[in-house]
């Protein structure tokens, strides 16, 4: 009867364990320098691998997608617009066509 509570009390203790880890070692994170910069371009880098793995293993949908999020891109030079463009165009691609 008490294992369950023994679970949910371990999960709460290693959560709360990981979010207070995350504010200790980001207190220690360099703000210039290197690593700074190399940790800023972190994001991004992450972002480009995902799309460019979606892109090499996909197909003509997949490129459709990414030419329409190009030109979104390209023309209002806004991150989250362009990141809408290709996730409905993806969408609309893999659903109706």
């Amino acid at each position: 009867m008490a294992e369950p509570w023994l679970v949910i009390i371990g999960l709460t203790v290693a959560t709360f364990a990981i979010r207070l880890s995350g504010i200790l070692v980001g207190q220690r994170i360099p703000r210039d320098g290197a690593w700074a910069a190399a940790l800023n371009a972190l994001p991004g880098c992450l972002l480009v691998s995902l799309v460019s793995v979606a892109l090499l293993s996909g197909g003509p949908k997949e490129w459709t997608a990414a030419a329409i999020s190009a030109v979104v891109a390209i023309v209002t030079g806004n991150l989250p617009l362009t990141m809408a463009a290709g996730i409905a165009s993806i969408w609309a691609l893999r659903t109706f066509v």
